[in-house]
């Protein structure tokens, strides 16, 4: 035990400092075109999170399924025209994604004061950034100067991308591993889960599966409460849901806290309390938020430079739901 605080204390000390390499954006790209885009972004998003509070999560889950599918180019913010091949949005993959439109609204606000210069892309990066930010979490410098991609990917290339429930450590390992993150790196982005609710149909299977062996692992109380909230059958788990947290508005490290208690909601938030690879980063992380909140900001970081087109490779879209 003492071993392995130890390397925790040391990760923290020495990997953070040198922060992320190989991403090719700028940290002041709109410093002559658009000096004032994340005030316009924050000050825009304030008023729309105190209406509507469930909005951070969404917009948060928006940009992790824009980065996962061909990289953050908000093509998930692009509708299907009439003829054409279905878009990423058709993905059941994507089912519960919401508040695309919010995008749009904050975009208008940018192009009234910058015309043109900044792009969908950017703002729905600054927008999760503001997610995280103004529910109590880090406020985290991230690099700019993507571009919106020019076309669509089909809701193929997203079926096939985005990670499903059943997923366990060392797919998600895997995943994140392809975009720079260390082990640490991986557990804190799914952090991200402490906002927001999980709907019954992605937890169906650890909940009435036979002999899945996931019950066992749950706090049997908390066990029981899945199963009531969530009773069999394919119309409840559409509409069901639960809270991912007993602080679901809150950007903090109850998500960790919540894990190790045997009350993890999904089946990669009980497999990393318990895999080797991962439980010691959760347990580290439910008893040191700071620590959390840093290696979190760094993964964002590394994940919002995903696949990112710069310069002539993209465009700057006028309206975020359209290629034209």
């Amino acid at each position: 035990m003492v071993m392995i605080k130890t390397i925790v204390a040391v990760f923290f000390l020495f990997h953070f400092r040198f922060g992320v390499r190989g991403c090719s954006l700028s940290y002041h790209f709109y410093e002559k075109s658009c000096p004032q885009v994340e005030d316009i972004v924050k000050n825009g998003l304030q008023a729309i999170f105190l209406i509507d509070p469930t909005s951070p999560a969404a917009l948060l889950r928006l940009m992790f399924h824009d980065c996962q599918v061909q990289g953050c180019d908000a093509s998930i913010l692009v509708d299907p025209g009439e003829g054409s091949v279905p878009t990423e949005m058709a993905s059941t993959k994507n089912f519960g994604i919401r508040k695309r439109k919010l995008i749009s609204i904050v975009k208008s606000m940018v192009e009234a004061q910058c015309p043109q210069q900044v792009s969908c892309a950017d703002i729905l990066i600054l927008a999760a950034r503001e997610a995280v930010a103004l529910t109590g979490g880090p406020r985290i410098n991230i690099p700019l100067g993507r571009r919106d991609s020019p076309q669509t990917p089909s809701y193929e290339l997203a079926d096939a991308l985005l990670p499903p429930a059943t997923a366990g450590v060392a797919d998600m390992l895997n995943i994140f591993a392809k975009k720079g993150m260390t082990p640490a790196e991986s557990v804190a982005i799914l952090g991200a889960h402490t906002l927001g609710i999980t709907h019954c149909s992605n937890i169906q299977n650890r909940l009435y599966s036979p002999n899945n062996g996931e019950l066992r692992v749950m706090e049997p109380d908390f066990a029981a409460f899945l199963r009531l909230t969530c009773p069999r059958g394919p119309l409840t788990s559409n509409l069901s849901f639960v809270l991912n947290d007993p602080t679901s508005f809150a950007f903090d490290n109850e998500y960790y806290v919540n894990a190790m208690r045997g009350r993890g909601v999904l089946k990669i938030d009980a497999e990393m309390a318990l895999d080797p690879q991962t439980a010691h980063f959760m347990q580290h992380f439910s008893v040191n938020q700071d620590d959390f909140f840093q290696a979190f900001s760094s993964a964002f970081v590394k994940l919002s430079c995903s696949g990112v087109l710069t310069g002539k490779q993209g465009v700057i879209r006028k309206n975020c739901n359209a290629i034209n």
